[in-house]
């Protein structure tokens, strides 16, 4: 509400925003905290009295009473600061914070203090927790009996030991004394809010990740990212394969299931294996998600590469392909992903041209292996209107494989064909 339109309706706002902040539990858990601060300073307080009556200090009474009440003041910060220099420290005030005060300080559960930057910056907040926390519990203590003694004062006889001490029998203090009282029960509800929400708003800053903690866990981050895109790939090129082909083959086998019944079971048991395969695929993948551990990875290479050209030729596509010799001595990883290479260029064939004849030809060189993977374009691919289906995850797909392992790749229309073409490095230094 602005303050020329509504005059005093400003004070009245912010009255009204701390009785909605007293209304929740979660300040007076905040308060429950400082109070628990204030109760942790008390030992190191004893402590400090005790080595005070030790220590030696001069005979002249004003000074060694000063000496002692600044030893007796900064014995009990010390000890507080170093005590939060522990590593454990920092675990319990965060505990602490996420039971009373709320919020998180990160997005993992706090460690203990990895480095002195860390430990410093618990030793502060260990000392702020504790001595804020014993000037809320002092204040808690003394204001509300000091409130009610000033709410009662107008009703307290004239010959009252308190009312004749020094002059308090006034009329007008005895008519001030009631809102005197309100005052600070107010003031003090505002310091118990205040002080609540700012605990809140520098725990982060106190006890948050240090930028170590925050460079690791943007690594984790980047590596769980890394792995749910692998597994992205993997489901999109398997059983993406697997049920594009298992289209064409169904439709396949019903056009024929009359005149070359043989032809049909061929590619109904293709369909089987293509779904079997699919749905193992698919079983490796959510179990993975699930952070199951007994979880293996399909691991589909280039051996593998007969099947896959065999259940593309059942799905009714003219399939040339053209494979060297060699190909068992291509690594491991380079073979596994060229066969996901292979499998998803022979996948947006069908999905995107049809049945329409394919070139593919795979040849192992001394340093690098090569595909190439061609196809004629169907109307709907040569952009004029016709039917589109899938995501367009294909090409970005192999892009990111050839990438990882530093190949080469090239994709793209030429006339009215659709030309592909990769060269992987068979050494770590192609």
């Amino acid at each position: 509400m602005p303050w020329e339109e509504a005059g005093g309706g400003a004070v009245c706002q912010d009255r009204g925003v701390l009785w909605r902040l007293l209304l929740e539990r979660l300040t007076w858990r905040r308060w429950a905290y400082l109070v628990m601060g204030g109760a942790l300073l008390m030992p190191y307080w004893f402590l400090s009295w005790v080595v005070v009556a030790f220590l030696p200090v001069p005979a002249d009474r004003p000074l060694r009473d000063v000496i002692a009440l600044v030893l007796a003041l900064a014995l009990p910060a010390a000890g507080t600061f170093v005590t939060g220099l522990l590593p454990a420290v920092r675990v319990l005030e965060a505990t602490a914070i996420g039971e009373l005060v709320g919020g998180r300080l990160g997005e993992r559960p706090v460690e203990p203090s990895p480095d002195w930057p860390t430990r410093l910056r618990t030793g502060c907040w260990f000392f702020l927790h504790t001595h804020v926390g014993v000037l809320v519990s002092a204040l808690s203590l003394a204001v509300p009996p000091l409130a009610l003694l000033l709410a009662a004062f107008p009703f307290i006889d004239q010959g009252d030991v308190l009312s004749s001490q020094g002059g308090y029998h006034d009329g007008l203090a005895r008519a001030l004394a009631p809102g005197a009282g309100l005052a600070l029960t107010v003031a003090l509800l505002g310091v118990i809010a205040a002080t609540g929400l700012l605990a809140a708003g520098l725990a982060p800053a106190f006890l948050g990740p240090s930028p170590a903690e925050r460079l690791a866990e943007a690594e984790r981050r980047a590596d769980r990212l890394a792995e749910r895109n692998r597994l992205a790939r993997e489901l999109h090129d398997s059983v993406g394969h697997a049920l594009s082909v298992v289209t064409l083959q169904a439709a396949a086998a019903g056009r024929v299931l009359e005149r070359d019944p043989d032809f049909a079971r061929r590619a109904l048991s293709a369909i089987e294996e293509s779904a079997r395969s699919a749905l193992a695929d698919l079983d490796h993948v959510l179990g993975l998600l699930r952070e199951e551990a007994h979880g293996r990875a399909p691991q589909a290479t280039l051996a593998d590469l007969d099947g896959l050209l065999d259940k593309t030729r059942l799905a009714g596509v003219r399939l040339d392909a053209r494979v060297g010799g060699g190909l068992d001595r291509v690594p491991a990883v380079v073979s596994r992903e060229a066969y996901r290479i292979v499998q998803e260029g022979l996948t947006n064939a069908l999905r995107h041209a049809g049945r329409v004849p394919v070139r593919l030809r795979i040849e192992a060189g001394d340093d690098r292996l090569e595909v190439e993977m061609s196809n004629p374009l169907n109307d709907a691919a040569a952009g004029r209107p016709g039917r589109r289906t899938g995501g367009g995850r294909g090409l970005p797909g192999i892009r990111e494989r050839v990438t990882v392992l530093r190949g080469r790749m090239r994709a793209g229309r030429e006339g009215r064909t659709w030309r592909l073409y990769v060269s992987l490095p068979l050494r770590s230094g192609g």
